[in-house]
């Protein structure tokens, strides 16, 4: 028996389960991807892995459905791997270890990866059916969409014949998104100059943050670690004499960073007087946010007196420049529509080599001029620190379709099932949406899923109801796709 093996929709977290017990985390996706060709197999149905582990399954329709055009069922296969700093999992190898609270299913310690194992059991659970009416399934399972959307970019879709594309990508039960921005990964490094130091060694730990999904709650003001040590270790600058040692933190570039870890080497005589300085500003920028970090973190610990290989005056002045003054959260509202982001970037993580800082971005915007003046904006920032840039992970976005088929019968059949009119949006999240479009421009597309909370953080849940609910939806709606 299995954790989530008496929750309903049983059918669903069967699969959910199991996926749960296959390491998944992007760029190590090879497994997840044949555990979904095993699956294939198993049920007799034809299937597609391509060269990268893209997996695309294909089913008949029911009867009364064999000659209605596919439906295209998608969601991709990798999770973002984030987990307690105490945590000792391993993502390459280890499973979840699930849990389940009242309404809410959750891993301990780590990412649940309900973003987007969902779909991707809800898609399992219609092809494994016998008695769920639907026309062909044309079941779509990318690789490393958290990061750059790899597997979207390879994905052959001259092998598939269905025009309405249903994409479980979405986190909030009731909202249909029929739009997203698109965005780019912008890595910066700053080269690291090195110097024997004498002097107290302290660590200055950032911790407790909420975190959260860059796309979907930056709008939220929450703390991001990196550009409060950024503040931290300026204000520090002013009135202190240190040497950086090393900068660490994030998980991803899509998630708001919960954490940073900065040693530094310091005069002795004025390590308490920094200690001490470093408690006043957690008071400080606790108060700032007025309750939302209510368990925010920032401590300062001295290691004693040694000798050591840190940065020099220069790069320690770039690193912290850089920090404190790079552009980084909501950039810009939508004209349109006030409430809606238009342009932010995160700062994701910050990691220390042999050779250089390196800090990591995610940029999003829905207007391609805005996309090109933050980048503007972080290479002048990388100039002035003498750094060295690289771009990737580029993807469109997916514009409003006003001629869209599918959505008016999915608003409808909302309507009668749950008595109410459900929120249709553009998301400031990239959604593999654009990617896809651009590749088949025949595509109608939505997107929708149950409510997932946390997603990207230790604290992601699903929501069990709200997964039954959208499980009744999606076979309701698979029926009027004819």
């Amino acid at each position: 028996m299995g954790i989530l093996s008496n929750i309903e929709p049983k059918e669903v977290f069967h699969y959910f389960e199991e996926l749960s017990m296959v390491p998944r985390s992007t760029f190590h996706t090879k497994k997840i991807s044949d555990f979904c060709v095993e699956f294939a197999k198993a049920h007799n149905l034809e299937y597609i892995q391509d060269e990268v582990n893209n997996v695309i399954i294909k089913k008949p329709g029911t009867a009364g459905y064999e000659n209605s055009d596919p439906v295209i069922i998608q969601g991709h296969l990798d999770m973002v791997a984030t987990k307690t700093t105490d945590s000792d999992h391993d993502f390459e190898n280890d499973p979840l270890d699930l849990f389940v609270d009242g309404d809410l299913i959750g891993a301990k310690n780590t990412t649940l990866g309900g973003d987007d194992g969902i779909a991707v059991a809800y898609a399992m659970a219609i092809l494994a059916s016998t008695d769920i009416p639907h026309p062909p399934i044309e079941a779509v399972f990318t690789i490393d969409e958290e990061i750059g959307m790899g597997g979207a970019h390879h994905l052959d879709t001259s092998v598939l014949k269905g025009k309405i594309c249903l994409n479980i990508d979405s986190e909030i039960e009731g909202v249909m998104t029929v739009g997203c921005a698109g965005g780019y990964i912008y890595d910066t490094f700053i080269p690291i100059e090195w110097s024997e130091e004498n002097g107290t060694k302290m660590t200055i730990s950032i911790s407790g943050l909420q975190g959260g999904h860059s796309g979907a709650e930056i709008q939220n003001q929450l703390g991001n670690a990196h550009k409060i040590m950024g503040r931290v270790l300026y204000a520090l600058a002013k009135d202190y004499d240190f040497n950086i040692v090393s900068t660490n933190g994030g998980n991803a570039a899509n998630v708001i960073a919960q954490y940073n870890t900065t040693e530094i080497i310091a005069d002795p005589a004025q390590a308490q007087a920094i200690a001490d300085a470093v408690t006043g500003l957690e008071q400080t920028i606790s108060a700032e946010f007025a309750g939302q970090e209510p368990t925010l973190s920032l401590n300062a610990v001295s290691e004693g007196e040694t000798a050591l290989k840190a940065f020099d005056a220069d790069t320690t002045a770039h690193v912290i420049g850089f920090l404190y003054g790079a552009i980084d959260g909501v950039q810009c509202y939508d004209r349109a529509f006030p409430t809606a982001v238009e342009s932010s970037l995160n700062t994701g993580i910050v990691e220390t080599t042999e050779d250089t800082v390196k800090i990591k971005f995610q940029v999003r915007s829905s207007v391609a001029t805005k996309l090109d003046d933050m980048r503007n904006k972080l290479d002048l920032a990388t100039d002035l620190a003498g750094a060295s840039r690289e771009i990737s992970g580029e993807y469109p976005a997916w514009s409003y379709n006003a001629d869209s088929v599918i959505r008016p019968k999915a608003i409808e059949l909302y309507k009668e099932m749950f008595g109410k009119e459900p929120t249709v949006e553009t998301t400031h999240g990239g959604l593999e949406c654009g990617i896809l479009f651009g590749k088949k421009n025949d595509l109608d597309i939505i997107s929708f899923g149950p409510e997932l909370t946390g997603v990207h953080t230790y604290n992601e849940r699903v929501h069990i109801e709200s997964t039954k609910r959208m499980w009744d939806y999606l076979k309701e709606l698979l029926k009027i796709c004819k």
